[in-house]
């Protein structure tokens, strides 16, 4: 059997067509490639199950489909950046052997453009066109980037309609910030909750009761030290839900964990927390608000540390540049990266207008020294924002040293992180090192910390005179 005498319209591969017997595990960019080029051009079929060039039927029984289709979800989501919109169906046939199934994708030209392929960190910008897939041109790349709507995310028309009773939690959220008043329908119509036709908007599904899928996914974890260098990890928890569970779920997981403690005044006694409610709850909102839902396989990153609370949040700054480590937080312009997103988020009184959620940070840390002044910094691909743990009496680490980020020390210590960071910039003798670190020129700071950066690469060591000196290796780290 051939594929035209199940689905009607077909042809020969041409830009907007193609066939796949099998997935090749083997060479996932060959048709992972085609997938990026028809949503980078104007839209294209892409048929699995069916052999190539003759469109004749090889299918699959019911359990290899499903198995197929699976597999072809989690190699796009891992590997094309922002993820097409894309419909999956499930196409049957009888054969001799019983039924049988092959799977049908539809790819639409894609809102936001280009995507981006990256499979072994090397990122690629594929086209289709005259039935082939080829490395975009520089000028179509140039095209793409001028034509692309910009849309965001979350405005993108979904096709799940509106039903208001899939909302329950959303609307008691709405009443514990508004003293009881209920989220009324005419608002959600006027902010573009659903368009004219009934369906939601990307954003509005991610507030449903059930949303079961990833674009709110969070990871929080504790680590015993001061950086994720070490191997001593206390707990990772992950967790996906609505909107509002996420929030929830973030708020718990801290304060659960953050440490208290209690200073004496001239006649009072003040309990302090770790991290005030207020500039943590910025901190959340902030991060579930700014996201950028466009980057599948990403999830929000909570981490405590010794020292700090860090709230990351997939995306840089939306239509910014990359920032480095800085403490001026009111100087930072926000820019809303999910306009349906905020707006229901400011409705619920939880995040103003305005934008003046760093403002509050900063007002809930303004009696707090310098070592305990909030930060954010920034890349392409995230934002963080670092809240010091107000009980933690040495503050974060010295700020003329630079923040680095390294893969795991094989018997690493805590001290790794702030050993880097210092012997970055220069090479340090070992009486600097432990007069830095607050510790003793012992055995263990030279063998156990820095013999053990030394084998595994990540110290650089060298004589002068009879001077040890240890200098950080630049290739196995990276300054944030």
């Amino acid at each position: 059997m051939y594929l035209e005498e199940i689905v009607k319209n077909v042809q020969l591969e041409n830009d907007k067509f193609e066939c796949k017997s099998v997935l090749n595990r083997e060479d996932v960019v060959g048709w992972l490639k085609s997938i990026a080029g028809f949503a980078n051009a104007t839209g294209g079929d892409f048929y699995i199950g069916v052999e190539d060039k003759t469109n004749k039927l090889i299918g699959f029984d019911r359990k290899g489909a499903d198995n197929e289709r699976n597999y072809f979800n989690n190699q796009v989501n891992e590997h094309l950046t922002p993820r097409p919109q894309m419909k999956i169906s499930f196409v049957r046939y009888e054969a001799k052997s019983g039924e049988r199934f092959i799977i049908h994708v539809s790819i639409p030209e894609s809102v936001v453009k280009p995507i981006i392929l990256k499979y072994k960190n090397i990122p690629s910008i594929f086209m289709r066109r005259d039935g082939f897939t080829n490395g975009a041109t520089y000028e179509e790349i140039i095209e793409m980037s001028i034509k692309s709507r910009n849309t965001q995310y979350d405005l993108l028309v979904s096709d799940i309609p509106y039903e208001p009773e899939q909302f329950s939690v959303l609307q008691t959220f709405y009443q514990e910030h508004n003293n009881g008043k209920e989220l009324k329908e005419k608002f959600l119509k006027s902010i573009g909750f659903y368009n004219e036709e009934g369906f939601l908007l990307n954003g509005a599904v991610l507030f449903k009761d059930d949303y079961p899928g990833s674009k709110t996914g969070v990871q929080c974890s504790v680590f015993a030290g001061f950086n994720k260098g070490s191997e001593r990890i206390i707990t990772i928890n992950r967790f996906q839900g609505n909107v509002i569970a996420t929030i929830q779920y973030m708020m718990d997981f801290v304060n659960q964990r953050m440490n208290h403690s209690m200073i004496k005044l001239d006649d009072v006694r003040k309990n302090i927390d770790s991290y005030p409610q207020r500039a943590l709850f910025e901190g959340v909102i902030n991060a579930v608000a700014h996201r950028d839902y466009y980057l599948d396989g990403t999830q929000i990153q909570v981490d405590m540390f010794k020292d700090r609370l860090e709230i990351s949040s997939p995306g840089g700054f939306y239509r910014g540049e990359k920032l480095g480590k800085t403490y001026d937080l009111s100087g930072i312009i926000s820019k809303r990266r999910n306009e349906l997103i905020s707006s229901i988020l400011v409705a619920c009184n939880v995040m103003e207008a305005a934008g003046t959620g760093f403002d509050k940070i900063i007002e809930e840390y303004k009696e707090a020294d310098e070592a305990h002044k909030p930060y954010i910094y920034s890349s392409s691909d995230h934002f963080t924002l670092v809240l010091p743990d107000l009980t933690y009496e040495n503050g974060v680490e010295d700020s003329k040293v630079p923040v680095l980020t390294f893969a795991p020390v094989p018997g690493g210590t805590e001290m790794d992180e702030k050993v880097l960071s210092f012997c970055y910039h220069q090479a340090r003798k070992v009486s600097e090192i432990a007069e830095y670190l607050k510790v003793s020129d012992s055995t263990y700071l030279r063998k156990n910390v820095l013999g053990n950066l030394e084998k595994n690469g990540y110290l650089e060591k060298s004589r002068l005179s009879r001077a040890m000196f240890y200098k950080t290796n630049p290739e196995m780290v990276e300054i944030v």
